[in-house]
């Protein structure tokens, strides 16, 4: 697991030992998001059937907060970012790497104590990818 803080974002990758396309899936299936993700309940998209650029979707918080989100970066296969009320959130990025990929998170430079929360989460979405496997 790394850290890397570089104003006006921080972020913390980690390596996975599955192909990027199976980590990738995981990050865009919102019915995984609360499977890997400590602040999610329950996530699900306004008019749309799949993450893409300008989607829009509500998440519920771990504590039943429902908020609007809207998807403001999309590279399939490769990296998202959305706004969580109005405001910028997590990006989500995978890169594959030999024998594997490495899975990052970002956060504004602001948010940086959220970055545990990352890490957690992508300990999750490691052990979710290595369920799929078998």
């Amino acid at each position: 697991m790394a850290l890397t803080l570089r104003p006006p974002t921080a972020s913390v990758d980690r390596f996975i030992g599955a192909p990027a396309d199976t980590v990738w899936r995981v990050l865009v299936d919102l019915d995984a998001w609360p499977r890997w993700g400590p602040s999610v309940r329950r996530a699900e998209l306004s008019g749309a059937t799949e993450l893409a650029l300008g989607a829009r979707g509500t998440v519920w918080t771990a504590v039943g907060v429902a908020l609007p989100f809207t998807i403001t970066e999309f590279e399939p296969g490769h990296r998202w970012t959305w706004s969580v009320a109005g405001l910028p959130a997590t990006g989500h990025a995978v890169t594959a790497v030999p024998g594997g990929c490495r899975a990052r998170f970002e956060v504004p430079w602001w948010a940086t104590a959220y970055l545990p929360v990352c890490a957690v989460a992508l300990q999750r979405i490691g052990r979710l990818c290595d369920q799929r496997a078998q």
